[in-house]
């Protein structure tokens, strides 16, 4: 009776709702819905992409900057004042490291500790910058302290001391050559898993071990060589990038494991919307938004800027922690996608194809 006097028992709505389903089961199992939520997804990724890369550089804005001082302030020259007047300015926070000789804070620079060294003269003022320590950083202290010093009425002399390269004036090509390495990396991961679904989970790790090597020689032979941009340590550099370009790889390879046919999103996600705009090779970590600023020497892409910035710039001072930070990602990805390599999307039976020769 319920049936009889309700809408739901009302044959051409349940027909209408039956069609409805069946439409919406028909669209699943159809080409189409995978493209429109594809369609959704690339959508949806060129949004943040745009968005992370202009949020992280478009108005680079300094936090802290820390910086050197030398000797004892003389009477002419009002330290305080002129520090206050800075971070004015800046609108950030001096972070001042007191060094007793010239060379200490030169050491400390080299270390990359510190950005810049500010020396007092006798009513005037000195201040080193250091452009490869970070081109964005170093032109907003060289813009910024002879304003301050001229309100003051305190000359201030400002000088590079670690120019950057002739090809490189503004200190990107590095990001670039580290940018090609973590995207080539994972979408060569994603070209093996493609069109050569049949190699097994060792085979795939050692392949991506050797288009790693191969690219990594690539980009530096083209950069170093053959445009001549930057003047590389070569065999450090090229190391760099191939372990770079393999723990690229081999992250896509861990999500492909474990989520299948949408290992790009993470990977994407991870690497391209996150990893290189906080990088710290287009925008120094000092202007970056403090969280990226902290995360950023974290994830392979920064780890790669880093020692990369590092081997070219100031090489005898090379640090553990970047290399320590990709070989964690690239034991730690590799180890994932060994452990559920069964579930790796690929493979073949390595019985059938040695019993084919004999047959």
């Amino acid at each position: 009776m319920l049936g009889a006097s309700g809408d739901g028992g009302d044959p051409a709505t349940v027909g209408r709702r039956r069609g409805t389903g069946g439409r919406w089961r028909a669209f699943r199992h159809s080409p189409f819905f995978p493209a429109t939520v594809l369609a959704l997804i690339v959508a949806a990724a060129a949004g943040l992409f745009a968005g992370s890369y202009t949020y992280a550089m478009a108005n680079p804005t300094p936090h802290s900057v820390p910086a050197a001082v030398t000797g004892v302030p003389a009477p002419e020259v009002k330290r305080a004042e002129f520090v206050q007047g800075m971070e004015k300015a800046l609108g950030a926070e001096l972070q001042l490291h007191h060094y007793a000789t010239y060379e200490s804070a030169r050491d400390a620079v080299e270390e990359q500790r510190v950005y810049a060294i500010l020396q007092e003269r006798s009513g005037a003022a000195e201040l080193d910058v250091s452009g490869a320590s970070g081109a964005t950083v170093a032109q907003l202290l060289s813009e910024t302290a002879p304003r301050v010093g001229r309100a003051m009425g305190v000359p201030v002399t400002v000088r590079d001391i670690n120019p950057l390269q002739k090809g490189d004036p503004r200190g990107l090509a590095l990001f670039y050559i580290s940018l090609a390495a973590v995207i080539v990396g994972f979408v060569g991961a994603i070209q093996l898993s493609v069109h050569a679904r049949e190699l097994n989970p060792a085979e795939r790790i050692a392949f991506t071990a050797g288009y790693a090597l191969l690219g990594g020689f690539t980009i530096a032979a083209v950069v170093d060589w053959g445009l001549g941009a930057l003047r590389l340590p070569f065999g450090e550099s090229w190391m760099i990038l191939a372990l770079t370009m393999f723990t690229s790889g081999m992250v896509f390879s861990m999500f492909n494991a474990l989520i299948g046919r949408w290992a790009m999103l993470p990977t994407w996600g991870l690497m391209v919307l996150l990893g290189n705009p906080s990088s710290g090779g287009a925008v120094s970590w000092p202007l970056l938004p403090s969280l990226l600023g902290s995360i950023g020497r974290w994830l392979p892409p920064g780890a790669s800027v880093n020692a990369q910035h590092t081997a070219v710039y100031f090489g005898g001072h090379q640090h553990v922690f970047p290399f320590a930070v990709l070989g964690l990602w690239a034991a730690l990805s590799s180890a994932v996608f060994w452990i559920w390599r069964h579930r790796h999307p690929g493979g073949r039976d390595t019985g059938t194809v040695a019993a084919a020769p004999a047959s």
